[in-house]
Order: C-alpha cells, then structure tokens, then sequence
C-alpha cells in the first residue's frame, strides 16, 4: 500500500461521497465522463487484492501448479492411479493371476535348473569325476583296430605310487574257447545247452576302483592272485544263474571240468556294470590256467581335481620309454558339467516361463484396455478440467506398471517358496541367485508398463469433446 493514511483516508472519503451524490449516480448510470477516470481505478483496497492475486500466482508458478501450465502433478498422478486399482479389487486379482504365474514359473525354472545342476554336479564329483580309464594304444590295420601298447601287470604298484591315486584295479577278458561254467557237472546228452557267464579276470584292487560291494564272503586278495589260487567271486546275476547263494559251505563252479571254489558274490558295482554276469578269477590264476597275455583296461579311483595331473603322469608311470602307448581318460572338469547340466534345464524352461509372462502381459493389456474404454467419461470430464494428453496417458502407465509390480513381488515370493518345497522334499540343497529374485520382480512392473503402453496412447487420443458425449 502507498500513500501516507491521510491520504488513504481522504481518497476513502472521496469515494463515499462521489458515490453517495446524485450527480455521480446519474453520470454513471450514462457512463463517465470524456476525461475522467473511474473512482475504482485509484483505490488502494483494488491495488492490495491485485498484489495478492500475484503473489498467489507465482507460489502457484514455483510449485509448478496452475500458473506453470500442468494442473496434474506427480501426487495427483499416484492418487489417481492408486485409486484406479484399487477401485475393483476382484480385477486386480484376476489380473495380476497371468504375471504371477509367469514370474513364479521363471523363479522356479531358474532355482530348479541351478539346484538341480548342483546335486549333479556333486554326485560328478562322486563318481564320475573320480574315475580314471587307462588302455592300450591302438591302431586301424586291415583286420580292424589292434593294440600298439602294453599294461605293465604290476600296474597296481606303479600307479598307487602317484598323488591323487586311491585305488587301482585291472581287468581283462578271459578265453575259456567253448569251456562250459557250471556249478556241479552233469552230463545230460538231452539237456538243452545252456549260455555260460562270461569269464573275467581281475587284479585284487578292482573292486574298490569301481565301487563295488560284496554281498556275501570276500574279494581275493593279492596272495590268491600271486598264488594263482583257484578261487573265484561272481556276479550276482552270474551267482543266481549258477544256483549259488551261499558261501559258507565253500561251494565250487566248474570251468570247462576244472573246479574253482567260490569265496564270495558281488551285489553292487558303480562302474563296470558287466562284473555283475561275470566270472571274475584272480589275474595270477588267469595267466596260469588260460594263458592270459596281457591286461585290457585299468580303472582307478582319483581324488576330486586330481585328473589333469593323473592323466600326465600315469603314460610315464606305466610306459615310461613310449608314454604314447597308453590311453588315459579323465573326467572334465565338473564345472563344465554343471554350466552345460543348468544350462540344457534353462534352455527347457525357461520356453515355459515365457509364454507364462506373454499370458501375463497380454492379461494386463486387455485389462486396462477395458479400464479405457469403461472410464472415457471420466477421462473425457478430466480433459475438460484442464488435464494434458500426457496426464492421462502417464496414469494408465503407472497403473498397469504397479499392477505387473504387485504380480512380480508376489510370483517371486511364490517361485522361492516352490524352490524350498522341492528342495526340501527331496533332500536337496536350494540354490537361487539373489539377483535372479530381484530381477524377476522388476521383470514384472516392465512387462506391465509394455503391456500398458497401447492402452495409454489410446487413453491419450481420446478427445474431450467425443468422450463427454459418449461417456458415462
């Protein structure tokens, strides 16, 4: 306000008694006079509500409302879209269902598939990873492949010898030509011939090399095979076949008229399933009897990572002047295994997953598309108030962007507790990268905002005028 209160006073004053005369009603009743201004023009009470009006206005401008030109600001967008979800509970449901189940199949395929190759990575290193094959180098002629090497038949010594060795045994097949295997001798001219077991010959560490068990009395040992003792072990299968499911009588099989007592019946083997149908003499009794020549394989049981140094040293330990003469195989390294296991799983279901989340999007699309067309009268009343074309498609954005949010969070939740039930049900260790559930939740509010991106470009393009007369 200006003027000193004299004036204020005597310019209040003159108002009152211009608009009190006669003369002045009659004048502006016919409008002012040529030359004078209207009394209203110089009040100071005019000039105070005009300097309100614009200090109003540019708080309104520096909190970028009205007078900035947006009449929608970012806590009208989330109130809004807010309660455009939560008007209808029973939808929300219904639309969150398609990304739930696409995003807990993705936590589920993902957890699975890396557990999964984890308990085969470990049974690997159990078996696989711990077994090493040792042969005779061999060469095509025109008869068909022939071996260029020789196992040494201490090979047991030689390879104990070496780190990362636990336990070595070889084995070979036996030549018995046309002997008949029997457990007691019968000549029956009229009896139908019968198919014998295959004879096998076997150093004492074998067993252990490829895990197997005995069910009943005892592997021989180094003496029988230095002895070259008639003893023999058999298969389970072989036992049954032969009719011996005992050994503590010291029962006895024949080979081609020849007896050999049986000292025990192996019922398990990890490798070499074979064993099980088989004959198996000591190798020393072998040689004597049918004349053995030479060993035909060597299995040995290795510490986990011990096969790229035991396939280096075991060609020197067994042929040290031609360590070409011998094949040696060693596992891969487990980690190979298991990205090549998790992934094979991934590329399976993880199709899976993604047709799941296409259903969710496509879920999430029709829904608030539906929402657009139910809601053009409000969008049509919002548009009249002053709301821009990007006002309206910003809040069918953020709706449909929550909504694959919440079905995220949720199929995430679902997809960890699913990974734990299995793994715990069959005894499994959970393995799920953190980084697999965090992504899969934010995959979700960007699956919504894709699937909500047409029905806000439509939303946006309807105009005011169209929307108020069509709308409801």
């Amino acid at each position: 306000m200006t003027g000193s209160p004299a004036e204020v006073v005597t310019d209040r004053t003159e108002d009152v008694e211009t608009d009190a005369s006669p003369a002045s009603t009659s004048d502006d009743a016919r409008g002012p006079r040529r030359g004078r201004r209207p009394a209203w023009l110089g009040s100071p009470w005019r000039r105070l509500r005009q300097r309100r009006t614009d200090r109003r206005a540019a708080r309104e401008t520096s909190r970028g409302g009205a007078a900035s030109g947006d009449l929608f600001g970012v806590r009208d967008l989330v109130a809004e879209a807010a309660h455009g979800i939560g008007a209808r509970p029973a939808r929300l449901l219904l639309t969150i269902v398609g990304t739930v189940l696409g995003i807990g199949s993705l936590v589920v395929t993902v957890g699975l598939a890396q557990t999964a190759a984890g308990q085969i990575s470990r049974q690997f290193d159990a078996v696989a990873s711990t077994q090493v094959t040792v042969e005779p180098a061999t060469a095509r002629t025109q008869g068909g492949e022939r071996a260029t090497g020789r196992i040494p038949w201490d090979v047991e010594d030689r390879m104990m010898r070496l780190a990362g060795i636990e336990a070595v045994g070889g084995v070979s097949a036996v030549d018995v030509a046309s002997a008949e295997i029997t457990a007691v001798p019968v000549n029956d001219p009229a009896a139908a011939a019968t198919v014998s077991p295959q004879v096998l010959a076997a150093t004492p560490g074998l067993l252990e090399a490829v895990r197997g068990q005995v069910v009943t009395g005892r592997f021989f040992d180094a003496g029988h095979d230095a002895r070259a003792d008639r003893v023999v072990v058999l298969g389970s299968r072989a036992a049954t076949r032969l009719g011996v499911n005992r050994v503590d009588r010291q029962p006895s099989i024949f080979i081609g008229g020849r007896p050999y007592t049986v000292i025990g019946v192996i019922g398990e083997v990890s490798r070499r399933t074979d064993l099980l149908d088989a004959v198996i003499l000591p190798m020393g009794t072998a040689r004597g009897d049918f004349e053995l020549a030479a060993l035909e394989e060597v299995h040995a049981r290795i510490a986990i990572g011990a096969g790229p140094v035991v396939g280096e040293q075991v060609p020197i330990a067994l042929a040290p002047n031609d360590p070409e003469s011998v094949s040696v195989q060693v596992p891969p390294p487990p980690s190979a295994v298991q990205e090549n296991v998790q992934a094979d799983i991934n590329a399976i279901f993880l199709a899976l997953g993604a047709v799941a989340l296409l259903v969710g999007g496509l879920g999430i699309a029709n829904v608030t598309l539906l929402s657009v067309r139910e809601r053009i009268g409000e969008i049509g009343l919002r548009r009249a108030l002053g709301a821009t074309r990007r006002n309206i498609g910003n809040q069918f954005l953020v709706e449909s962007g929550v909504i694959g949010l919440l079905g995220g969070l949720i199929g995430s939740a679902l997809g960890v507790v699913v990974v734990l039930v299995v793994s715990v049900s069959k005894e499994w260790t959970p393995i799920l990268d953190t980084w697999v559930v965090l992504g899969s939740s934010v995959l979700g509010g960007v699956i919504g905002l894709l699937a909500g991106t047409y029905p806000a470009l439509k939303a946006a393009a309807i105009e005011p005028i169209t929307a108020l007369r069509g709308g409801t």
